[in-house]
């Protein structure tokens, strides 16, 4: 007999939408990040190197049809999949133009079994022209635009180096609802300075704020980061992998059962990682987060109140 869900997880989202497994394929198009070429800063965030979560495919001269099609090949052979998202991952993919926005998004839904599109971005760098093209998309494709927010908290995003604030989030996420756009939160949890209690206000803010989905990420130190240094000198102590997966119970037990849960750790790049080590068993963390809720007998929404 097939377990109960525990949480509303994405693959099943997708596959009530669709009637079959849907991938998505991650994509660089080449853009910066305002918090990296100068504008904000050059630093970036204390936890992201200069690769901003990306592949640098397209500058080693790969484009967008492409990386979907050397993408495709190992979720067809892995998954058997014949549907796909196009995920704009690298950097901030609403920094630049809208006439270079479309021009992206065009070339990457004309390939083969593309239902849609991903859209990772910073919620400063989202305005009416931009959402307005973003929309016209939706007749036709489903569409995620993913904030990054990581907490809600103005000093953690201040030590952390975000570069903007949560009312910077909770601006974009209203200009972006009633479009027919999906929205999604990217968090942190284990930032410095945070505790238990602060991780939850997160989790309880967001649960009232509109949207649609969140990402649940680990906060891990990759080599050549601001973090590492942090980490090196002792100023920074990762969290334990029983602490990380208590918290994550906690935080969707917040959470309003219908939100999309679209991760529930980070998966890093081994040659990249730090610490804690233990954040490269994606597996093992993922299945101790489902034995914590049964043994809990808990559930996504169980504590949350409207």
């Amino acid at each position: 007999m097939e377990k109960k869900k525990r949480y509303s997880d994405y693959n099943t989202y997708l596959r009530q939408l669709y009637g079959q497994r849907v991938q998505k394929i991650s994509i660089d198009a080449g853009l910066s990040c305002p918090n990296r070429d100068g504008l904000l800063s050059k630093k970036g965030c204390i936890y992201c190197n200069s690769k901003g979560s990306g592949s640098g495919m397209f500058t080693r001269g790969h484009s967008i049809k492409e990386q979907i099609k050397a993408g495709k090949i190992g979720m067809i052979k892995k998954y058997k999949a014949k549907k796909f998202l196009a995920y704009f991952q690298s950097y901030t993919n609403t920094y630049t133009s809208c006439e270079y926005m479309k021009q992206m998004f065009d070339e990457a839904l004309s390939c083969e079994g593309m239902v849609g599109m991903a859209i990772g971005t910073r919620p400063d760098c989202i305005d009416t022209q931009k959402l307005d093209m973003i929309e016209s998309y939706t007749k036709d494709y489903l569409v995620w635009l993913e904030y990054g927010l990581q907490s809600v908290h103005d000093a953690t995003l201040k030590l952390i180096n975000r570069g903007h604030t949560f009312k910077d989030f909770s601006n974009a996420v209203r200009l972006t609802r009633g479009r027919g756009i999906n929205i999604c939160a990217h968090v942190i949890l284990g930032l410095p300075g945070e505790d238990r209690k602060m991780m939850r206000k997160t989790a309880k803010i967001l649960a009232e704020s509109g949207i649609n989905g969140v990402k649940i990420h680990l906060l891990y130190v990759i080599k050549g980061t601001i973090l590492d240094k942090m980490w090196k000198k002792g100023d920074y102590i990762p969290m334990e992998q029983e602490e990380y997966v208590d918290m994550v119970c906690d935080f969707l037990e917040f959470l309003p059962k219908e939100m999309i849960i679209q991760r529930i750790t980070g998966d890093p790049h081994l040659d990249e990682l730090r610490a804690p080590m233990w954040a490269g068993r994606y597996r093992e963390t993922f299945n101790m987060i489902q034995h914590t809720l049964e043994k809990r007998d808990s559930f996504q929404g169980v504590r949350y109140k409207k």
